[in-house]
């Protein structure tokens, strides 16, 4: 298994921690509870991480996989023990007992296969699933392609936007609870009712 579509990134090596070979690393997931079940997991590098995020509640509740641009083969690794802290996770590796050992593992990724990923709600969704859908607006009395899901952008505040590529150019769309009618990944479709000229105002002038 090697193609980076069939791998979900849970957290991202930063840094080594302590000095019996434990690392510290940034979160990529809500569930971290379920590093509590996992003793198999793998280091994936050279490998371009757009956001492995996840979110909780209503639509808003985004599980991103991990979109990588290259990648390397897999290597496993058996999870001897971990723990939250400061807002990252420490976890150590059967085999990684010294702070050099820890070292070389600094930028790695740590994935498991995609469908041992955590079951999500009806109203939550992986956005590695999302990219590539299209956004339809339904708000009018028939309903408009607006375009297709690029990417999501959750730094511009508390709800994620959508990155929609349309016929003018790039979109964004608040992707709310208030605005989301169904979401169809079968389908590759994600209803939404729209604002009267939300899509004009976020389009390129």
């Amino acid at each position: 298994m090697s193609a980076p579509e069939q791998w979900v990134w849970l957290a991202r090596i930063r840094r080594a921690q302590g000095r019996k070979g434990e690392v510290f690393a940034d979160l990529l997931t809500d569930f971290s509870e379920k590093f509590a079940e996992r003793r198999r997991l793998w280091l994936v590098g050279d490998g371009e991480l757009v956001d492995s995020q996840v979110r909780r509640s209503g639509p808003e509740a985004l599980a991103f996989g991990a979109h990588i641009q290259s990648f390397a083969a897999p290597r496993e690794v058996e999870l001897s023990n971990h723990w939250l802290h400061k807002g990252g996770i420490v976890l150590h590796f059967a085999g990684v007992d010294s702070i050099s050992a820890a070292e070389e593992l600094k930028g790695l990724a740590v994935a498991i296969p995609r469908e041992e990923r955590a079951a999500l709600g009806e109203d939550e969704a992986y956005i590695a699933d999302l990219i590539g859908c299209v956004v339809v607006d339904v708000a009018g009395a028939a309903a408009a392609e607006v375009g297709v899901i690029e990417d999501v952008d959750r730094s511009a505040g508390p709800t994620p936007l959508l990155v929609v590529r349309g016929a003018k150019g790039e979109v964004l769309i608040p992707f709310a609870k208030a605005y989301l009618r169904r979401v169809d990944l079968d389908a590759k479709r994600v209803e939404m009712a729209l604002p009267e000229g939300l899509v004009d105002l976020n389009s390129p002038k």
